[in-house]
């Protein structure tokens, strides 16, 4: 494999609106274990043997700044600017004078795209195919990009075909490993919504196209919906967090539990009483107060702080967090929320079924409100940035709040709340 082109293009440039209320950056700027999911995409390509990767952003360039502040002078990173999310087409004709030969095209999100990657390159080597794609089993096709196959070729992509029209049970997977005469075809297929995928579907009936498939429960890179983190978050604390490590300068109470793998950077502060069970990350500047109790796949970002007498499980703190006195379970909380002391999330429903959550949909240019499946027993709250919520207020599972979003004192939310909006 020593000879096989080693570039990839990332793509970043989208509004991560399904992400809401967690689009206040893009999604792949998301932290944990305190580096952005895009840093551990970068260094997942890096592990298969890729040499080269061209960076599709914003005009923000919000990506290019944030990963100047890590050391990735040996990664070789081109950064190219879409001015508006019109597609990956559009990201690639905007790359096409850097791309040689064969090349990788994923999302910024996919952290654990290192085995995907190598068996396309086994698969390509193998078949002397110039593309290969990733395939997942589904029993819900119309809502994805399904394979047509012809023996063990892709001959198409069928987006969201009508159910029992299906032309195969295999949904694309957002890995491709593609050949740079694709870019010839763009300008056979007329610009729209999925102007890459017919693109693509008429490179492959010239063209032999094979597909890898992966097993049907993976599901640690998907990253639609804000929910979706928490798997993000499982996969890399369990990756990362092999054993205990304290640095040095953290200052631990004599009488504080430390119990599994966790990791408490530097500056932290875990006070008399406190209990912490891994997996989990406590990130430089953060306080777990007395008596408090964090565990099971918690992440404090910089500067969070877990006020006393709380209980947390399973909850992403993003920098600069604080609460008080409570119970978060199954939460997100963004940068700079502020929570005041009593507060519960309720994270599972009375009645055991799975948590739905209320969020908005566009179609044909109108918006409406639709209730979601996210496949989750357990779902707290997640808020987006610089929320803050009075003291004793508790909310019911999956509730979703947007960013600058103010809550009263005693407060009883079943609703979402929009950006900036007051809640009493």
């Amino acid at each position: 494999m020593d000879n096989f082109p080693k570039q990839a293009v990332i793509l970043a440039a989208g509004e991560s609106s399904r992400c809401w209320p967690l689009n206040s950056v893009h999604k792949s700027l998301f932290k944990i274990m305190g580096k952005p999911l895009i840093w551990y995409t970068i260094n997942a390509l890096s592990e298969a043997g890729i040499k080269e990767i061209i960076l599709i952003q914003g005009p923000k360039r919000d990506i290019e700044e944030e990963l100047k502040k890590y050391d990735l002078s040996a990664k070789n990173i081109q950064y190219v600017v879409q001015p508006a999310p019109s597609g990956i087409g559009d990201a690639l004709l905007r790359a096409k004078d850097i791309l040689r030969g064969q090349f990788f095209v994923l999302w910024a999100h996919q952290i654990d795209c290192q085995e995907n990657v190598r068996n396309m390159i086994a698969k390509s080597l193998e078949t002397k195919a110039k593309t290969v794609l990733v395939g997942q089993m589904t029993k819900t096709a119309w809502l994805y990009g399904i394979a047509r196959m012809v023996g063990e070729s892709v001959k198409e992509i069928v987006e969201k075909p009508q159910a029992g029209q299906e032309p195969s049970n295999i949904r694309i997977v957002g890995t491709y490993l593609l050949d740079e005469k694709l870019i010839d075809y763009f300008k056979k297929t007329a610009t729209d919504a999925y102007d890459f995928e017919k693109t693509l579907s008429l490179y492959m009936a010239d063209n032999d196209a094979r597909i890898v498939m992966i097993n049907e429960d993976y599901k640690a890179a998907s990253l639609k919906y804000p929910w979706h983190f928490f798997n993000l978050n499982k996969y890399l604390l369990d990756k990362y967090l092999t054993k205990k490590n304290i640095a040095k300068n953290a200052k631990v109470a004599k009488n504080a539990v430390i119990d599994g793998n966790v990791i408490i950077c530097d500056n932290a502060r875990i006070l008399e009483g406190a209990v912490i069970k891994g997996p989990c990350y406590i990130g430089p500047g953060s306080v777990v107060g007395n008596n408090s109790i964090v565990r099971d796949y918690c992440n404090l970002e910089n500067n969070a702080v877990i006020g006393a007498l709380c209980e947390t499980s399973r909850t992403i703190f993003q920098p600069d967090v604080h609460v008080h006195s409570g119970y978060f379970g199954d939460s997100i909380f963004a940068s700079g929320c502020r929570v005041g002391a009593g507060t519960v999330t309720a994270n599972v429903r009375l009645d055991r079924e799975g948590v739905k959550v209320k969020t908005k949909k566009e179609s044909n240019g109108v918006k409406k409100i639709v209730e979601l499946e996210t496949g989750l027993k357990s779902l707290g709250l997640i808020a987006g940035n610089n929320v803050k919520i009075g003291v004793q207020s508790t909310f019911m599972p999956g509730v979703l709040l947007g960013k600058d979003s103010f809550i009263g004192p005693k407060a009883l939310v079943k609703e979402n709340l929009e950006n900036g909006q007051k809640f009493f």
